[in-house]
């Protein structure tokens, strides 16, 4: 899974983005400091896979990541080529969601570039920026498309779906309200990598005493709130500087400095937890002594399909899933103690593997 972060300079991106990655992008009081785009990559914690290492004696273990790409800060008239422009904005076109950084929070100390805290009018801005981006890439695309619609059905029929997203992308509105019917009309859609019909996650920042209630508080939260209700976004709630301070402490520190805030769960962790809630992610588990590892797919996801994502031979060749529930091979304490009680099932091609499934695939190629 790979995220693109953006949102307005000083909002609290760079620092974000820092404090979860541990990647050092260089985040101050003023705009355009992260001049190249950053990347850094995240394990995503999994207590299951510790839980199944140490029943294996697994000599490696390896979690499922997430790639967070960030970007320098956006402003008004970014695609006209203000500030930085829009040359960045490539770099996210790729990414399968969108994590938007929006500031809740008042502080005398650190600059706003329009000069005062609105989160609305901020998330407004930074959405017109992509659509004008999103704009730009589709008229090229129709410059070229254009030349063989006269000769051409399928490249006459590309041209009226471009006309259609231009059409909303020109009444303001994200290319993601394009939903069309036909499924090669939506890998069209997909394979045009516009930034306005991926999925959106907006981050609310702020300051440390919002946490506790989870911005309930904040009436800046809950405009955030209310515009992604409308747009069906997700949003969480997180303090940058605190994730910052969570971040520079040892893994066995973390847990008691949360619980000092009266807090639950890490910034990280709800982002993650979004991220996998908004694109329909899970994970599948497979384990033994060489490696414990979990594998990200989309719910709804058959037993082959899964075996591909280790290898295109496993799905080609499928025979058939050996498939339990991590907790359930927990309690038996092995494989052989799970096959022994039944408890581990044989299933084919048509099975659609759950959250927490602990698979053995066979296959012949």
């Amino acid at each position: 899974m790979k995220l693109g972060i953006v949102g307005l300079p000083n909002v609290g991106k760079s620092t974000l983005f820092n404090s979860i990655t541990k990647a050092g992008a260089e985040s101050a009081n003023y705009p355009f400091c992260t001049i190249d785009p950053n990347v850094g990559v995240v394990a995503v914690p999994d207590e299951r896979l510790q839980k199944l290492a140490a029943l294996y004696d697994s000599q490696k273990v390896t979690p499922a990541v997430i790639e967070f790409v960030d970007i320098a800060g956006l402003v008004k008239g970014a695609s006209r080529g203000e500030g930085l422009g829009n040359r960045f904005l490539a770099n996210i076109r790729e990414c399968d969601a969108i994590v938007h950084v929006v500031r809740c929070f008042d502080d005398p100390n650190v600059v706003h570039v329009e000069g005062s805290v609105d989160p609305v009018r901020d998330i407004e801005t930074i959405n017109l920026e992509l659509i004008f981006a999103d704009l730009e890439a589709l008229e090229k695309r129709m410059g070229r498309t254009a030349k063989l619609a006269n000769n051409d059905k399928e490249a006459k029929h590309e041209l009226e779906l471009l006309k259609e997203l231009k059409a909303a992308l020109e009444a303001g509105k994200p290319a993601s309200v394009v939903q069309p019917d036909d499924e090669e009309d939506r890998k069209l859609i997909d394979s045009l990598f516009l930034l306005t019909s991926k999925p959106v996650i907006f981050a609310a920042n702020v300051a440390e005493d919002d946490l506790q209630d989870d911005g309930a508080s904040n009436p800046y939260v809950a405009s955030v709130r209310e515009y992604a209700k409308e747009s069906g976004s997700g949003v969480f709630v997180i303090s940058a500087r605190i994730e910052e301070e969570i971040a520079e402490l040892p893994d066995d520190e973390k847990a008691e400095y949360l619980e000092t805030l009266g807090l639950k769960e890490s910034g990280l962790d709800k982002l993650i937890r979004a991220s996998y809630d908004l694109l329909g992610l899970m994970s599948f588990l497979t384990a033994g002594e060489k490696e414990t590892r979990a594998w990200t797919i989309k719910k709804g996801t058959t037993a082959p399909q899964a075996a591909g994502k280790i290898h295109s031979d496993f799905e080609r060749g499928f025979i058939r899933a050996e498939v339990i529930n991590y907790q359930q091979l927990l309690d038996c304490g092995s494989m052989a103690a799970a096959r022994e009680k039944g408890l581990v099932r044989l299933e084919g091609k048509d099975y659609v593997v759950q959250d927490g499934d602990t698979i053995v695939f066979r296959f012949n190629v």
